[in-house]
Protein backbone atom coordinates (compact mmCIF):
# COMPACT_ATOMS: atom_id res chain seq x y z
CA UNK A 1 0.00 0.00 0.00
CA UNK A 2 2.82 2.50 0.65
CA UNK A 3 3.65 2.88 -3.13
CA UNK A 4 -0.22 4.20 -3.41
CA UNK A 5 0.32 7.62 -4.83
CA UNK A 6 -3.23 8.22 -6.59
CA UNK A 7 -6.80 8.11 -5.92
CA UNK A 8 -6.76 5.62 -8.99
CA UNK A 9 -5.17 3.19 -7.63
CA UNK A 10 -7.51 2.14 -4.97
CA UNK A 11 -10.01 2.03 -7.29
CA UNK A 12 -12.45 4.65 -6.61
CA UNK A 13 -15.88 5.24 -8.82
CA UNK A 14 -15.16 7.71 -11.54
CA UNK A 15 -18.12 9.90 -9.97
CA UNK A 16 -16.21 10.49 -6.94
CA UNK A 17 -12.43 10.92 -8.25
CA UNK A 18 -13.97 13.54 -10.03
CA UNK A 19 -14.94 15.36 -6.57
CA UNK A 20 -11.98 14.38 -5.30
CA UNK A 21 -9.93 16.57 -8.30
CA UNK A 22 -12.33 19.55 -7.76
CA UNK A 23 -11.42 19.76 -4.12
CA UNK A 24 -7.66 19.46 -4.72
CA UNK A 25 -6.76 16.49 -3.59
CA UNK A 26 -3.36 15.55 -5.50
CA UNK A 27 -2.49 12.22 -3.78
CA UNK A 28 -4.12 9.92 -0.86
CA UNK A 29 -2.35 10.76 2.79
CA UNK A 30 -1.12 7.70 4.52
CA UNK A 31 -4.88 7.24 6.19
CA UNK A 32 -6.50 7.38 3.07
CA UNK A 33 -3.90 4.42 1.42
CA UNK A 34 -4.50 2.11 4.82
CA UNK A 35 -8.30 2.74 5.16
CA UNK A 36 -9.59 2.87 1.82
CA UNK A 37 -9.75 -0.79 0.54
CA UNK A 38 -10.23 -2.03 4.11
CA UNK A 39 -13.66 -0.29 4.12
CA UNK A 40 -14.33 -1.17 0.78
CA UNK A 41 -13.97 -4.88 1.47
CA UNK A 42 -16.64 -4.22 4.05
CA UNK A 43 -14.25 -5.00 7.19
CA UNK A 44 -14.83 -3.29 10.58
CA UNK A 45 -12.05 -0.89 11.63
CA UNK A 46 -9.95 1.09 14.11
CA UNK A 47 -8.22 4.40 12.97
CA UNK A 48 -6.06 6.00 15.41
CA UNK A 49 -5.83 9.32 13.78
CA UNK A 50 -6.46 12.59 14.74
CA UNK A 51 -7.61 15.71 12.81
CA UNK A 52 -5.72 16.76 9.92
CA UNK A 53 -4.79 13.22 8.63
CA UNK A 54 -7.33 13.02 5.75
CA UNK A 55 -9.31 10.70 7.95
CA UNK A 56 -13.02 12.02 6.78
CA UNK A 57 -12.42 11.51 2.94
CA UNK A 58 -11.06 8.16 4.47
CA UNK A 59 -14.15 7.19 5.26
CA UNK A 60 -16.53 8.98 3.32
CA UNK A 61 -14.98 8.21 0.02
CA UNK A 62 -15.17 4.05 0.17
CA UNK A 63 -18.50 4.23 2.34
CA UNK A 64 -20.05 6.65 -0.54
CA UNK A 65 -19.18 3.78 -2.91
CA UNK A 66 -21.44 1.33 -1.31
CA UNK A 67 -24.97 3.42 -0.91
CA UNK A 68 -27.70 1.87 -2.53
CA UNK A 69 -29.91 4.48 -4.99
CA UNK A 70 -33.16 5.18 -4.35
CA UNK A 71 -33.52 4.00 -0.61
CA UNK A 72 -35.69 6.54 1.56
CA UNK A 73 -33.94 5.65 5.30
CA UNK A 74 -30.05 6.31 6.06
CA UNK A 75 -27.46 3.96 5.24
CA UNK A 76 -24.61 5.77 6.71
CA UNK A 77 -24.30 7.01 10.35
CA UNK A 78 -21.62 9.00 11.64
CA UNK A 79 -21.10 10.34 15.12
CA UNK A 80 -19.17 13.24 16.43
CA UNK A 81 -18.66 14.74 19.72
CA UNK A 82 -19.53 18.15 18.69
CA UNK A 83 -22.28 20.38 16.40
CA UNK A 84 -19.12 21.84 14.91
CA UNK A 85 -17.31 18.66 13.74
CA UNK A 86 -20.89 17.00 12.65
CA UNK A 87 -21.23 20.02 10.04
CA UNK A 88 -17.62 19.66 8.67
CA UNK A 89 -18.08 15.87 7.90
CA UNK A 90 -21.50 16.68 6.53
CA UNK A 91 -20.02 19.29 4.08
CA UNK A 92 -17.43 16.91 3.56
CA UNK A 93 -19.49 14.31 2.60
CA UNK A 94 -21.88 16.70 0.42
CA UNK A 95 -18.73 17.63 -1.24
CA UNK A 96 -17.06 13.98 -2.27
CA UNK A 97 -20.76 13.16 -3.26
CA UNK A 98 -21.35 15.47 -5.29
CA UNK A 99 -21.64 14.17 -8.47
CA UNK A 100 -23.27 10.70 -7.24
CA UNK A 101 -26.78 12.72 -5.54
CA UNK A 102 -26.39 11.95 -2.23
CA UNK A 103 -28.18 13.27 0.17
CA UNK A 104 -26.79 14.74 3.45
CA UNK A 105 -28.01 15.85 6.54
CA UNK A 106 -26.47 16.80 9.72
CA UNK A 107 -28.24 16.94 12.92
CA UNK A 108 -27.15 18.65 15.99
CA UNK A 109 -28.42 20.25 19.20
CA UNK A 110 -29.05 23.79 18.74
CA UNK A 111 -30.69 23.78 15.79
CA UNK A 112 -34.75 22.96 14.42
CA UNK A 113 -35.57 19.67 14.99
CA UNK A 114 -39.09 19.93 12.87
CA UNK A 115 -36.78 21.29 9.96
CA UNK A 116 -34.23 17.75 10.41
CA UNK A 117 -37.71 16.03 10.92
CA UNK A 118 -38.51 16.60 7.64
CA UNK A 119 -35.80 16.21 5.23
CA UNK A 120 -35.67 12.76 6.78
CA UNK A 121 -39.22 12.21 5.56
CA UNK A 122 -37.88 13.00 2.27
CA UNK A 123 -35.19 10.81 2.49
CA UNK A 124 -31.71 11.16 3.32
CA UNK A 125 -28.74 8.76 2.35
CA UNK A 126 -26.42 10.43 5.45
CA UNK A 127 -26.83 11.14 8.69
CA UNK A 128 -24.02 13.14 10.73
CA UNK A 129 -24.73 13.71 14.22
CA UNK A 130 -24.60 14.18 17.65
CA UNK A 131 -25.24 11.54 20.03
CA UNK A 132 -27.80 13.47 22.13
CA UNK A 133 -29.30 14.42 18.83
CA UNK A 134 -29.53 11.19 17.25
CA UNK A 135 -31.12 9.77 20.46
CA UNK A 136 -33.65 12.15 20.20
CA UNK A 137 -34.69 11.50 16.79
CA UNK A 138 -34.56 7.65 17.74
CA UNK A 139 -36.55 8.21 20.48
CA UNK A 140 -39.18 10.27 18.58
CA UNK A 141 -39.19 7.72 15.62
CA UNK A 142 -38.15 10.09 13.17
CA UNK A 143 -34.86 8.33 12.97
CA UNK A 144 -35.01 5.06 11.00
CA UNK A 145 -31.78 2.70 10.98
CA UNK A 146 -33.66 -0.63 9.10
CA UNK A 147 -31.51 -0.18 6.41
CA UNK A 148 -28.41 1.33 7.82
CA UNK A 149 -25.08 -0.37 5.75
CA UNK A 150 -22.58 1.65 8.27
CA UNK A 151 -21.67 3.75 11.49
CA UNK A 152 -18.93 5.46 12.52
CA UNK A 153 -17.59 6.79 15.62
CA UNK A 154 -15.25 10.02 14.79
CA UNK A 155 -13.37 11.37 17.77
CA UNK A 156 -13.97 8.63 19.71
CA UNK A 157 -11.88 9.49 22.72
CA UNK A 158 -13.68 12.88 22.83
CA UNK A 159 -17.23 11.80 22.88
CA UNK A 160 -16.15 9.63 25.72
CA UNK A 161 -14.23 12.45 27.39
CA UNK A 162 -17.71 14.02 26.98
CA UNK A 163 -19.78 11.06 28.59
CA UNK A 164 -21.49 10.16 25.12
CA UNK A 165 -20.21 6.51 25.82
CA UNK A 166 -23.82 5.45 26.81
CA UNK A 167 -25.57 7.11 24.31
CA UNK A 168 -23.08 6.04 21.91
CA UNK A 169 -24.09 2.07 23.28
CA UNK A 170 -27.64 2.81 22.62
CA UNK A 171 -27.55 4.24 19.13
CA UNK A 172 -25.61 1.28 18.16
CA UNK A 173 -27.78 -1.06 19.68
CA UNK A 174 -30.55 0.16 17.72
CA UNK A 175 -28.62 -0.51 14.63
CA UNK A 176 -28.88 -3.71 12.27
CA UNK A 177 -26.23 -6.42 13.49
CA UNK A 178 -24.55 -7.01 10.06
CA UNK A 179 -23.96 -2.98 9.67
CA UNK A 180 -19.97 -2.24 8.90
CA UNK A 181 -18.78 0.14 11.91
CA UNK A 182 -15.91 2.31 11.96
CA UNK A 183 -14.05 4.18 14.76
CA UNK A 184 -11.81 6.59 14.72
CA UNK A 185 -9.51 7.78 17.45
CA UNK A 186 -6.45 9.97 18.21
CA UNK A 187 -6.18 7.68 21.56
CA UNK A 188 -7.44 4.51 22.32
CA UNK A 189 -8.63 4.23 25.71
CA UNK A 190 -9.64 1.72 28.05
CA UNK A 191 -13.55 2.27 27.13
CA UNK A 192 -12.54 2.45 23.40
CA UNK A 193 -11.21 -0.77 23.51
CA UNK A 194 -14.23 -2.40 25.22
CA UNK A 195 -16.44 -0.82 23.14
CA UNK A 196 -14.75 -2.07 19.91
CA UNK A 197 -14.86 -5.51 21.81
CA UNK A 198 -18.40 -5.43 22.26
CA UNK A 199 -19.50 -3.84 18.97
CA UNK A 200 -16.74 -4.58 16.32
CA UNK A 201 -16.02 -7.72 14.40
CA UNK A 202 -12.49 -8.26 14.15
CA UNK A 203 -11.67 -4.67 13.07
CA UNK A 204 -8.81 -3.66 10.86
CA UNK A 205 -6.24 -1.09 12.47
CA UNK A 206 -4.91 1.59 10.81
CA UNK A 207 -2.52 3.72 13.01
CA UNK A 208 -1.29 7.15 11.94
CA UNK A 209 1.71 7.73 14.31
CA UNK A 210 0.70 11.32 16.41
CA UNK A 211 4.94 12.76 16.33
CA UNK A 212 4.96 12.40 12.13
CA UNK A 213 1.48 14.07 11.76
CA UNK A 214 1.71 17.16 13.28
CA UNK A 215 5.56 18.12 13.51
CA UNK A 216 7.23 18.15 10.27
CA UNK A 217 5.81 21.29 8.91
CA UNK A 218 5.55 23.24 12.04
CA UNK A 219 8.11 25.37 13.56
CA UNK A 220 7.80 24.82 17.39
CA UNK A 221 9.09 26.94 19.86
CA UNK A 222 8.66 28.31 23.52
CA UNK A 223 8.82 31.51 25.99
CA UNK A 224 9.54 31.34 29.28
CA UNK A 225 7.44 33.91 30.60
CA UNK A 226 9.69 34.22 34.21
CA UNK A 227 7.97 37.07 35.59
CA UNK A 228 6.49 38.80 32.71
CA UNK A 229 3.22 39.74 32.77
CA UNK A 230 1.42 36.76 30.12
CA UNK A 231 -0.88 39.46 28.33
CA UNK A 232 1.87 41.54 27.06
CA UNK A 233 4.47 38.74 26.02
CA UNK A 234 1.25 37.53 23.92
CA UNK A 235 0.73 41.36 22.73
CA UNK A 236 4.57 41.58 21.75
CA UNK A 237 4.62 37.81 20.10
CA UNK A 238 1.16 38.76 17.92
CA UNK A 239 3.06 42.05 16.89
CA UNK A 240 5.84 40.42 16.02
CA UNK A 241 4.81 37.45 14.02
CA UNK A 242 3.39 37.28 10.49
CA UNK A 243 0.21 36.11 11.32
CA UNK A 244 -2.63 35.35 8.62
CA UNK A 245 -4.79 33.60 11.12
CA UNK A 246 -4.07 32.03 14.25
CA UNK A 247 -5.97 29.84 17.11
CA UNK A 248 -5.09 30.60 20.30
CA UNK A 249 -5.80 27.92 23.03
CA UNK A 250 -7.38 28.56 26.81
CA UNK A 251 -7.91 25.96 29.22
CA UNK A 252 -11.18 27.13 30.53
CA UNK A 253 -14.17 28.74 28.69
CA UNK A 254 -13.69 31.74 31.36
CA UNK A 255 -9.91 32.11 30.75
CA UNK A 256 -11.34 32.23 26.92
CA UNK A 257 -13.79 34.41 27.15
CA UNK A 258 -11.31 36.70 29.41
CA UNK A 259 -8.87 36.72 27.01
CA UNK A 260 -10.20 37.30 23.90
CA UNK A 261 -11.91 40.65 25.44
CA UNK A 262 -8.66 41.92 26.50
CA UNK A 263 -7.01 41.87 22.98
CA UNK A 264 -10.17 43.04 21.51
CA UNK A 265 -9.78 45.74 24.04
CA UNK A 266 -6.27 46.19 22.67
CA UNK A 267 -7.56 46.73 18.99
CA UNK A 268 -6.99 43.40 17.78
CA UNK A 269 -9.51 41.61 15.38
CA UNK A 270 -10.54 38.42 17.41
CA UNK A 271 -13.47 36.29 18.47
CA UNK A 272 -13.71 33.34 20.69
CA UNK A 273 -15.41 30.02 20.66
CA UNK A 274 -16.39 27.77 23.68
CA UNK A 275 -18.79 25.16 24.48
CA UNK A 276 -21.59 27.80 26.28
CA UNK A 277 -22.31 29.52 22.50
CA UNK A 278 -25.11 28.64 20.95
CA UNK A 279 -25.10 27.63 17.09
CA UNK A 280 -26.08 30.91 16.03
CA UNK A 281 -23.08 32.71 17.51
CA UNK A 282 -20.50 29.85 16.93
CA UNK A 283 -21.96 29.98 12.87
CA UNK A 284 -21.11 33.84 13.21
CA UNK A 285 -17.68 33.36 14.45
CA UNK A 286 -16.77 30.76 12.29
CA UNK A 287 -17.68 32.71 9.27
CA UNK A 288 -15.49 35.67 10.44
CA UNK A 289 -12.72 33.15 11.06
CA UNK A 290 -12.99 31.73 7.65
CA UNK A 291 -13.70 34.64 5.38
CA UNK A 292 -10.72 36.88 7.39
CA UNK A 293 -12.85 39.61 8.87
CA UNK A 294 -11.22 38.21 12.06
CA UNK A 295 -7.38 37.39 12.57
CA UNK A 296 -7.52 35.56 15.82
CA UNK A 297 -9.43 32.67 17.08
CA UNK A 298 -9.38 32.07 21.33
CA UNK A 299 -10.65 28.65 21.55
CA UNK A 300 -11.01 25.33 23.82
CA UNK A 301 -9.74 22.05 23.54
CA UNK A 302 -12.96 20.88 22.79
CA UNK A 303 -14.52 23.85 20.91
CA UNK A 304 -11.53 23.58 18.42
CA UNK A 305 -12.46 20.17 18.16
CA UNK A 306 -13.52 19.65 13.67
CA UNK A 307 -12.35 23.20 13.18
CA UNK A 308 -11.56 22.76 9.62
CA UNK A 309 -9.99 26.14 8.24
CA UNK A 310 -7.24 26.67 5.98
CA UNK A 311 -4.20 28.88 6.51
CA UNK A 312 -3.95 28.59 10.05
CA UNK A 313 -0.32 30.14 9.73
CA UNK A 314 0.16 29.66 13.83
CA UNK A 315 -1.30 28.03 16.83
CA UNK A 316 -0.49 29.50 20.33
CA UNK A 317 -0.70 28.13 23.70
CA UNK A 318 -1.59 30.42 26.06
CA UNK A 319 -2.38 28.24 28.43
CA UNK A 320 0.33 25.64 28.20
CA UNK A 321 -1.41 21.76 27.49
CA UNK A 322 -1.66 19.57 30.19
CA UNK A 323 -0.82 16.37 28.09
CA UNK A 324 1.13 15.23 24.90
CA UNK A 325 -1.78 14.40 22.99
CA UNK A 326 -3.34 17.59 23.46
CA UNK A 327 -0.41 19.46 22.68
CA UNK A 328 -0.36 17.45 19.11
CA UNK A 329 -3.67 18.10 18.47
CA UNK A 330 -3.46 21.55 19.12
CA UNK A 331 -0.56 22.00 16.96
CA UNK A 332 -2.06 19.90 14.20
CA UNK A 333 -4.27 22.94 13.50
CA UNK A 334 -1.33 24.52 11.42
CA UNK A 335 0.97 23.24 9.31
CA UNK A 336 -1.14 21.60 7.28
CA UNK A 337 -1.99 20.58 3.31
CA UNK A 338 1.67 21.19 2.68
CA UNK A 339 1.74 24.20 4.19
CA UNK A 340 4.61 25.20 6.68
CA UNK A 341 3.26 26.26 10.27
CA UNK A 342 4.10 28.17 13.87
CA UNK A 343 3.37 26.55 17.03
CA UNK A 344 4.04 28.79 20.00
CA UNK A 345 3.81 28.13 23.94
CA UNK A 346 4.13 30.13 26.64
CA UNK A 347 4.97 28.23 29.55
CA UNK A 348 5.30 29.79 33.17
CA UNK A 349 8.39 28.66 35.27
CA UNK A 350 6.90 25.86 37.10
CA UNK A 351 5.45 24.31 33.71
CA UNK A 352 8.96 24.10 31.97
CA UNK A 353 8.82 20.14 33.55
CA UNK A 354 5.67 19.55 31.58
CA UNK A 355 6.94 20.85 28.05
CA UNK A 356 10.15 18.80 28.53
CA UNK A 357 8.16 15.72 29.06
CA UNK A 358 6.01 16.62 26.13
CA UNK A 359 8.95 17.13 24.16
CA UNK A 360 10.46 13.58 24.96
CA UNK A 361 7.51 11.88 24.41
CA UNK A 362 6.30 13.65 21.02
CA UNK A 363 9.99 13.49 20.08
CA UNK A 364 9.90 16.90 18.76
CA UNK A 365 12.26 20.01 19.50
CA UNK A 366 10.50 23.06 21.03
CA UNK A 367 13.15 25.86 20.62
CA UNK A 368 13.33 28.50 23.49
CA UNK A 369 12.92 32.12 22.25
CA UNK A 370 14.05 35.30 23.51
CA UNK A 371 10.51 37.25 24.08
CA UNK A 372 10.95 40.29 21.92
CA UNK A 373 11.49 43.59 23.28
CA UNK A 374 9.38 46.72 22.57
CA UNK A 375 12.12 47.60 20.16
CA UNK A 376 12.13 44.39 18.19
CA UNK A 377 8.08 45.07 18.15
CA UNK A 378 9.31 48.15 16.54
CA UNK A 379 11.56 47.14 14.14
CA UNK A 380 9.52 44.51 12.77
CA UNK A 381 6.37 47.06 12.39
CA UNK A 382 8.63 49.23 10.16
CA UNK A 383 10.12 46.14 8.52
CA UNK A 384 5.82 45.45 7.63
CA UNK A 385 5.64 48.95 6.30
CA UNK A 386 8.88 48.84 4.18
CA UNK A 387 7.43 45.86 2.26
CA UNK A 388 4.30 47.08 1.82
CA UNK A 389 5.63 49.94 -0.20
CA UNK A 390 7.72 47.96 -1.79
CA UNK A 391 4.63 45.85 -2.96
CA UNK A 392 2.83 49.29 -3.92
CA UNK A 393 5.01 50.12 -5.98
CA UNK A 394 5.90 46.63 -7.89
CA UNK A 395 1.83 47.32 -8.87
CA UNK A 396 1.98 50.65 -10.05
CA UNK A 397 -0.55 53.28 -11.06
CA UNK A 398 1.31 55.70 -8.99
CA UNK A 399 0.48 59.06 -11.25
CA UNK A 400 -1.97 60.59 -8.94
CA UNK A 401 0.40 60.37 -5.80
CA UNK A 402 3.32 61.40 -7.74
CA UNK A 403 1.84 64.54 -8.60
CA UNK A 404 0.98 65.59 -5.44
CA UNK A 405 4.47 64.47 -4.04
CA UNK A 406 6.51 66.49 -7.25
CA UNK A 407 4.11 69.93 -6.32
CA UNK A 408 5.89 69.78 -3.03
CA UNK A 409 9.23 69.30 -4.02
CA UNK A 410 10.13 72.36 -4.78
CA UNK A 411 9.66 73.85 -1.35
CA UNK A 412 10.68 70.86 0.46
CA UNK A 413 12.74 67.49 0.27
CA UNK A 414 11.25 64.97 -1.42
CA UNK A 415 12.47 62.03 1.48
CA UNK A 416 11.09 64.52 3.97
CA UNK A 417 7.30 64.25 2.27
CA UNK A 418 7.58 60.54 1.53
CA UNK A 419 8.35 60.29 5.37
CA UNK A 420 5.55 62.62 6.46
CA UNK A 421 3.02 60.59 4.17
CA UNK A 422 4.26 57.07 5.65
CA UNK A 423 3.72 58.82 9.05
CA UNK A 424 0.17 59.91 8.07
CA UNK A 425 -0.63 55.95 7.25
CA UNK A 426 0.78 54.83 9.58
CA UNK A 427 -0.96 56.06 11.63
CA UNK A 428 -4.08 55.79 10.18
CA UNK A 429 -3.68 52.35 10.08
CA UNK A 430 -3.39 52.43 13.82
CA UNK A 431 -6.37 54.49 14.20
CA UNK A 432 -8.29 52.00 11.77
CA UNK A 433 -7.34 48.98 14.10
CA UNK A 434 -8.29 50.98 17.43
CA UNK A 435 -11.80 51.20 16.09
CA UNK A 436 -12.56 47.82 16.25
CA UNK A 437 -11.35 47.84 19.79
CA UNK A 438 -14.17 46.08 22.00
CA UNK A 439 -17.23 48.32 22.62
CA UNK A 440 -15.93 49.00 26.41
CA UNK A 441 -13.51 51.49 25.07
CA UNK A 442 -14.96 54.89 25.42
CA UNK A 443 -15.43 56.19 22.00
CA UNK A 444 -16.01 52.75 20.45
CA UNK A 445 -20.21 53.54 20.66
CA UNK A 446 -19.80 56.74 20.43
CA UNK A 447 -23.18 58.55 21.86
CA UNK A 448 -25.83 56.27 22.55
CA UNK A 449 -27.82 58.38 24.98
CA UNK A 450 -26.82 56.24 28.17
CA UNK A 451 -26.46 57.68 31.63
CA UNK A 452 -23.04 58.63 32.52
CA UNK A 453 -20.44 55.35 32.45
CA UNK A 454 -23.35 53.03 30.65
CA UNK A 455 -23.80 52.52 26.84
CA UNK A 456 -27.62 52.10 25.69
CA UNK A 457 -28.24 49.12 23.23
CA UNK A 458 -31.59 48.97 21.00
CA UNK A 459 -33.69 45.56 20.91
CA UNK A 460 -36.34 44.60 18.04
CA UNK A 461 -38.89 43.11 20.46
CA UNK A 462 -41.34 44.72 23.23
CA UNK A 463 -44.65 44.06 24.88
CA UNK A 464 -46.42 42.58 22.07
CA UNK A 465 -43.70 39.90 21.90
CA UNK A 466 -44.83 39.60 25.90
CA UNK A 467 -41.47 40.82 27.12
CA UNK A 468 -41.07 42.09 30.64
CA UNK A 469 -37.58 43.87 32.41
CA UNK A 470 -37.60 40.40 33.71
CA UNK A 471 -36.91 38.65 31.09
CA UNK A 472 -34.62 41.01 29.33
CA UNK A 473 -32.73 41.24 32.66
CA UNK A 474 -32.40 37.29 32.87
CA UNK A 475 -31.59 36.68 29.26
CA UNK A 476 -28.80 38.85 29.38
CA UNK A 477 -27.57 37.80 32.39
CA UNK A 478 -27.16 34.81 31.43
CA UNK A 479 -26.04 34.78 27.94
CA UNK A 480 -23.63 37.64 28.38
CA UNK A 481 -22.37 36.10 31.94
CA UNK A 482 -22.80 39.34 33.88
CA UNK A 483 -24.65 39.69 37.18
CA UNK A 484 -27.96 40.88 36.39
CA UNK A 485 -27.70 43.76 38.97
CA UNK A 486 -25.50 45.75 37.00
CA UNK A 487 -28.44 46.18 34.37
CA UNK A 488 -29.50 49.78 34.43
CA UNK A 489 -32.48 51.68 32.85
CA UNK A 490 -34.65 49.45 30.61
CA UNK A 491 -37.53 50.96 28.78
CA UNK A 492 -40.32 48.63 26.90
CA UNK A 493 -42.20 49.97 23.87
CA UNK A 494 -44.89 47.94 22.09
CA UNK A 495 -42.33 47.17 19.31
CA UNK A 496 -38.95 47.54 20.45
CA UNK A 497 -36.89 47.94 23.87
CA UNK A 498 -34.22 49.93 25.02
CA UNK A 499 -31.59 48.70 27.63
CA UNK A 500 -28.91 49.94 29.06
CA UNK A 501 -25.44 48.24 30.65
CA UNK A 502 -22.13 49.17 32.50
CA UNK A 503 -19.79 50.58 29.33
CA UNK A 504 -16.87 47.77 30.83
CA UNK A 505 -19.45 44.59 29.92
CA UNK A 506 -20.80 46.69 26.92
CA UNK A 507 -18.49 44.54 24.54
CA UNK A 508 -19.77 41.10 26.24
CA UNK A 509 -23.40 42.04 26.28
CA UNK A 510 -22.89 42.85 22.38
CA UNK A 511 -20.85 40.09 21.39
CA UNK A 512 -23.15 37.43 23.56
CA UNK A 513 -26.84 39.07 22.50
CA UNK A 514 -26.51 40.89 18.62
CA UNK A 515 -28.31 37.25 17.59
CA UNK A 516 -29.82 35.50 20.87
CA UNK A 517 -33.32 34.95 21.43
CA UNK A 518 -35.50 36.22 24.23
CA UNK A 519 -38.55 34.04 25.30
CA UNK A 520 -38.11 32.09 21.50
CA UNK A 521 -38.07 35.46 19.55
CA UNK A 522 -34.82 36.24 17.66
CA UNK A 523 -33.62 39.46 18.60
CA UNK A 524 -31.55 42.32 16.84
CA UNK A 525 -29.12 44.02 19.22
CA UNK A 526 -27.86 47.46 18.04
CA UNK A 527 -25.81 50.47 20.03
CA UNK A 528 -28.65 52.87 19.92
CA UNK A 529 -28.62 56.40 18.50
CA UNK A 530 -28.95 59.24 20.52
CA UNK A 531 -31.88 60.98 22.26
Amino acid sequence: MASITSFEELGIDRRILKSVDEMGFEEPTPIQVQTIPAVLDGRDLIGQAQTGTGKTAAFAIPLLMRIRAEQLLPQILVMTPTRELAIQVAEEFARIGKYTGTRVLPVYGGQNIGRQIKAMERGIDVVVGTPGRVLDHLSRKTLKLDQLQAAVLDEADEMLDMGFIEDIENILSATPLERQTLLFSATIPGPIVRLAQKYMRNPARVSINPQFVAAPDIWQRYYDLRNQDQLEVLCRILDAEAIERAIIFCRTKKGVNELSHALYSRGYPVDHIHGDLDQNQRNRVMKGFRDGEIDLLVATDVAARGIDVQNISHVVNYDCPQDPESYVHRIGRTGRAGRTGTAITLVHPREVPLLRTIQRLVKVRIERRPIPSPSDVADRQLEIWRQRLLDAMATGNLAPYREVIEGLADDYDPSEVAAAALKLLVKDRTAAVEGYRAPDQGDYFGDTGAEEGMVRFFLNIGRKQGITPADIVRSIAEQADISGGVIGAINIYDNFTFVEVPREVAHQVYQAMRKATIKGCNINLEPARPR
